[in-house]
C-alpha cells in the first residue's frame, strides 16, 4: 500500500468546483432578492 503524505493532494480540481459553486450560489441569491423586490414593488 502506499504512503500517505499529508499535503501532498492535487486539489485544484475541488477548489475550481467550490469557486463554481460560490459563484453560481451568489448569483442565484441576488436574482431571487431581486425577484422579491420585484414582487413587492408591483404588488404581486
Amino acid at each position: 500500500m502506499a504512503k500517505h503524505e499529508h499535503g501532498s493532494m492535487d486539489t485544484s480540481a475541488q477548489e475550481a468546483t467550490f469557486h463554481g459553486f460560490l459563484r453560481v450560489a451568489t448569483i442565484v441569491g441576488i436574482v431571487t432578492i431581486g425577484i422579491l423586490i420585484f414582487m413587492a414593488l408591483v404588488n404581486a
